[in-house]
This record gives C-alpha cells, structure tokens and sequence, in this order.
C-alpha cells in the first residue's frame, strides 16, 4: 500500500512554509520565553489567515472539519518553524473537547487562543499564562481551569502551569483529544527533524576543517544519512495514524517521531559542535523544542507501553 499527501495537501504545506519562512520565528520564540507574545501573536494570525487554527473546527462554527491528515500536514510545518504558544493544544485539542461550544468559533478565528491539561499524561497546561482559555479534562469530561503554578520546562519557550477545576464541567471525547494530541505532537516532531537535518545539512557544506568542507567527510555524510533515513521511516507511521487513529498506531508514531528527533538533534549538535547549544544560535530553539516535545502528550515509555499492550 502506497500512501502520499495529494496536490492541494501538497500547496496547503507550501503556504504554511511560504508564510512562516517570511517571518522571523527565532526572535518570536525568544520573545515569547522573555514573556512577549506580540510577535507570537503576529504569527498565529497568519496561521489563521491560512486556516490552520479552523482545521479540526466543525464547518457549524466556520471551521473547516478537516481530516486528521490534514493536521498532521500543517503541524509538521509548525514544528519545522518551531511556533510558539500551545499549538497542539489550541488547534488539535481544545476544538475536540469543546464540540459543540459556541467558543469553537472563537478558536477558528483566532480570536481565541486555548490551553490544555490532561492528567496524568499531560499533567499541566503549556502557555496557560498567555491563553485566553485554560482547559481541565479527563475521564471523559471537561472543565474550565485556572492556572496555578509556573514550572520550568527544558524548552523556555513552553510555560508550563498547574491547573485547577473552576465551574461546571461538560461531557467531551477525552480519549479522541490525547489520540490528537499524541498524533499532532508526533507530527511536530517529525517536522523540527527535518528542520535540523535540513541546518546541518547546510552547515556541513560551509564549515571547513583541515581545508576540507566537513561535509566532505564520511562520518559527516554517514551520520546525516542516518538521520534521514530515521525521518522517512517515522514520518509514513505518522501519517497512517492519522488514517487509523488507533491508540496502537498513535503510539507507534509518536515514538518513532521521537527516537527521529531525538537522533537528529544529537547529529545537529555533533555537526555544529558547541556552537549549536549557544542561545545566540538559533539551532538552539529546535533542540529544546525536540526535548520537550518527547515528553510532551505521553512520555516515550508510556507509548512503548501501549503498544506492547496492544500486542500481547
């Protein structure tokens, strides 16, 4: 079985690039962990513009009623540009949990930014400082939340917040919301990869060393091919979950993403040497963002797990 993204898929991810490569996201991301959101805030409105944040919106609030595919395509490019605030949260999460609310209209219209915490898996809420909805869910219920205190993640553009149950709670598909959490995490992952192999690729052709282009070297070449040979056999698993959704699958995707990352950030380092792990040095925010998304919608044991339980 042969699956690839079609043509409109296929323009849907240039737009998303062609909007994103024209803003400067390394200085919205470092004003975003500073406490700025301004520039942030300038970048989601072009995700509106593109309709990224009305995807998984139904059509009977001015979404679009996307098919998972469909958000697994932008969110691999969101992670590629490393965007700030609570991506997965605000555009694959709160649109499930919020069904029939009339605020899904505010999510597709940008109006409205939402945050997310689903214990235990996602025990706190990324960004909620800066989100105008802060949401506490679980055991197929759903409540307004309130954010309570700040932890430091490993990534400093990610806030993360206790949250605590305020007001009534309503009936929502918690265990649908994880499935796309996992799965649109899994997808940035596989996209901050690409991003990664894609610098180092480019750094390895201008770096010299003993008068030779580093990239020249075997080691160099062998370790980057390592690397995209890891993302092309993740990236097919992300996508048939998207077709699936079966936890199995999700799982699967989400580790594979992961491991992906994980190696090709380790190579970017190795590639760019000390250099990449400064904070003036931009590979730095893709490093940081793969750390944190590994663990962020399931730790990489918790997936395992689930799919060691789905076999036995």
């Amino acid at each position: 079985m042969e699956f690839a993204i079609d043509e409109q898929q296929r323009d849907f991810a240039a737009s998303i690039d062609a909007a994103l490569g024209a803003a400067d996201l390394p200085a919205a991301v470092r004003a975003w962990s500073a406490g700025d959101t301004a520039p942030g805030r300038k970048v989601w409105e072009q995700l509106t513009n593109l309709g990224v944040t009305a995807l998984i919106v139904p059509e009977t609030y001015d979404g679009i009623d996307a098919s998972p595919v469909d958000l697994v395509v932008a969110m691999e490019r969101l992670g590629h540009w490393c965007v700030p605030g609570p991506v997965t949260e605000s555009i694959a999460v709160a649109p499930i949990l919020l069904a029939d609310d009339q605020r899904s209209a505010d999510l597709a219209s940008g109006e409205l930014i939402a945050t997310v915490a689903l214990p235990p898996d996602v025990p706190r809420a990324v960004d909620a400082d800066s989100a105008g909805l802060v949401l506490l869910a679980g055991e197929g219920s759903v409540t307004e939340g309130t954010s309570g205190d700040r932890h430091d993640s490993v990534d400093p553009g990610r806030h993360l917040y206790d949250v605590s149950a305020t007001g009534d709670s309503w009936s929502a598909d918690t265990e649908k919301a994880y499935e796309f959490g996992a799965l649109a995490t899994a997808a940035q992952l596989i996209g901050a990869a690409g991003a990664l192999l894609s610098g180092s690729v480019d750094y390895a052709k201008q770096r010299t060393q003993f008068g030779r282009v580093i990239g020249s070297y075997q080691a160099i070449k062998h370790k980057l091919a390592d690397v995209h040979i890891a993302i092309e056999l993740a990236r097919p698993l992300v996508y048939g979950a998207a077709v699936t959704l079966q936890p199995r699958d999700v799982s699967a995707a989400k580790v594979a993403a992961g491991e992906a990352a994980l190696l090709a950030a380790r190579s970017a380092l190795q590639t760019h040497g000390a250099i990449g792990f400064t904070q003036e040095h931009d590979l730095s925010l893709l490093l940081l963002r793969v750390q944190a998304l590994r663990s962020a919608w399931g730790t990489t044991e918790s997936h395992r797990r689930r799919v060691l339980e789905a076999l036995t």
